[in-house]
């Protein structure tokens, strides 16, 4: 039987050359592009029954030069770039990467809490400077620290990756408050539950991990970031939209917020006047909580689980059904 045709439209950023994609060439003839200009779509991937990618738009009137298309696979857990609705319309199923990051996401909020509370990184290039060596005394303090114990965690968002940082929090003998768009309160005993301006108002650190929605666009305004405790820190690892980023900025110069780290902004990569990226006490990942390599074999593991199941006629992990 005649295999079908598999286009990889945008391949670089979960394998840039440390992982392969033999096992889908067991099953599909397939192309792999590193990445895909708008104007080439039609001619790669006209004749393709499956489609994978990452980050590239699905839009209608690209979904329209595609008239073989019968199925999406996503290489991500979003699906904000593929037009669901009107590949539901077309009975064309979308299949997505659920829970593969967890640990990886949650992972990084920690790395961002540790170096607001230990300063390691700055800690390290004092050293590095001369600081020491020079220093009359057998250590020295230049960058305010603090233990986390005691502290207090604020999750908006409590899915698997806020549970995972509610998990990591308490190890650390943090205190966790959660609010929870969804109103779905089951979780840890040691979670306490409150409303969004209680965890606001007490909070010494806030992760934010809430989908993308019409309630979470901006949820990060002005109005949001006066709730705060005053010298707070902020952590966005959700979806850049849903902080108003130069409210942000606004509150970083002001001193109002303590420090902000982020994996995610609005434009990505971002735009030279982006104002986050002149803020103060700002640190900004591009977009690699979930590029780990045991992240992104796992995020290829579940690839290969999507395809085979489409291919036996019953797709798994459908977001538009």
């Amino acid at each position: 039987m005649k295999k079908p045709t598999a286009v990889i439209l945008d391949a670089y950023t979960a394998n840039p050359g440390d992982l392969n994609w033999d096992y889908l060439e067991d099953v599909c003839e397939l192309k792999i592009y590193d990445r895909t200009p708008k104007e080439l779509i039609k001619e790669r991937a006209k004749d393709a029954e499956i489609i994978i990618l990452n980050k590239f738009s699905l839009d209608k009137d690209t979904i329209d030069m595609l008239p073989k298309l019968k199925f999406v696979a996503l290489l991500s857990t979003g699906y904000n770039v593929v037009d669901c609705e009107y590949l539901k319309e077309k009975n064309i199923p979308v299949s997505n990467i659920p829970s593969y990051s967890t640990s990886a996401v949650a992972q990084i909020v920690f790395s961002y809490i540790l170096y607001f509370s230990n300063r390691t990184a700055d800690y390290n290039a004092s050293v590095k400077n001369g600081d020491w060596v020079n220093c009359p005394d057998f250590c020295y303090l230049n960058e305010p620290i603090f233990e986390l114990s005691g502290k207090t965690l604020g999750i908006i968002g409590f899915g698997r990756i806020g549970r995972r940082a509610a998990e990591i929090g308490h190890a650390f003998d943090m205190n966790i408050m959660v609010f929870t768009p969804s109103g779905i309160k089951d979780g840890a005993d040691y979670a306490q539950f409150a409303s969004l301006n209680e965890v606001l108002r007490v909070s010494d650190f806030i992760t934010l991990h809430c989908p993308l929605n019409d309630d979470t666009n901006g949820l990060v305004n002005d109005d949001f970031l006066s709730k705060m405790k005053e010298g707070a820190y902020l952590i966005n690892t959700a979806r850049g939209a849903v902080v108003d980023e130069f409210a942000v900025a606004h509150a970083l110069n002001s001193g109002k917020l303590s420090g902000f780290a982020a994996d995610v902004l609005s434009s990505e990569p971002p735009l030279p006047s982006n104002p986050l990226l002149s803020a103060k006490n700002t640190v900004i990942t591009p977009h690699i909580a979930w590029a780990g390599y045991e992240t992104r074999l796992r995020l290829l593991r579940v690839l290969n689980d999507n395809i085979k199941a489409y291919l036996s006629g019953a797709p798994i992990n459908v977001v538009n059904q």
